[in-house]
């Protein structure tokens, strides 16, 4: 198999000086659908960010990409999260400008220059996400569900190889949660490798992937579906 994307060696994850992972140990590859599952507080979220370096991993080995978690330095994080894409639970669209100009934004922030090229790549990935005639629109014009397609796009603006989804579905209902899923499940068919946090167990038998979950403190991969499923009612 290919060089792992990501790769943690008995990692070790603390919030507040309080260890919420211990012993953490994954190889994660390009084109992969991995889900990260656990009852709140379980430390999977906190596993997330610390792919992205919102959160120190506190010992162990850790790898992104080639980046030497442990070791980076500040300065170079920017650079790091340029080369990933983030989906958030709540969007985090900009209000004050129009679904074009939030991605315009990201695109400019990122390094680019060309008015035409922003322009083409702007809607190719609303075309990807089926937005394409939602550009002039604002965040409050849109349904949830819109939105989180447009922060769908704005993840796929400069073609990512590490897409990560802290529970894009969370805040949607159950049809447009599942039509959210699908778009991910496509971007790991393309070859990203694709990260999502998640208490919707239902999306776990739509769109199969890698299992882990987090439990006690501890990460397990879990590679039967009844695992997951008899434990519905502790998640």
């Amino acid at each position: 198999m290919e060089e792992a994307l990501i790769r943690y060696k008995d990692v070790e994850i603390h919030q507040q000086e309080l260890c919420v992972l211990g012993g953490v140990n994954l190889e994660l590859h390009a084109g992969e659908l991995v889900y990260l599952i656990g009852k709140v507080g379980s430390g999977k979220t906190s596993l997330l960010k610390t792919f992205y370096a919102e959160l120190d991993v506190e010992s162990g080995e850790a790898e992104v990409l080639g980046y030497d978690m442990r070791r980076l330095k500040r300065k170079h994080i920017p650079e790091l999260r340029r080369k990933l894409g983030i989906v958030f639970q709540d969007y985090q669209l900009l209000t004050d400008r129009t679904v074009y100009h939030n991605l315009e934004f990201v695109l400019k922030a990122t390094g680019w220059k060309d008015k035409a090229k922003i322009k083409d790549r702007i809607a190719e990935v609303l075309a990807l996400v089926g937005m394409e005639r939602k550009g002039y629109k604002f965040p409050h014009e849109l349904s949830g569900g819109e939105q989180q397609r447009i922060g769908i796009a704005r993840a796929m603006l400069n073609s990512p190889r590490i897409i990560l989804a802290d529970e894009p579905t969370g805040n949607l209902d159950a049809e447009t949660g599942y039509t959210i899923a699908g778009l991910l499940d496509n971007l790991s068919r393309q070859g990203s490798l694709v990260v999502v946090t998640t208490h919707n167990l239902r999306l776990l038998e739509d769109f199969p992937g890698r299992v882990y979950r987090c439990t006690d403190h501890r990460l397990e991969e879990i590679t039967g579906s009844k695992d997951y499923t008899d434990k519905k009612s502790t998640i």
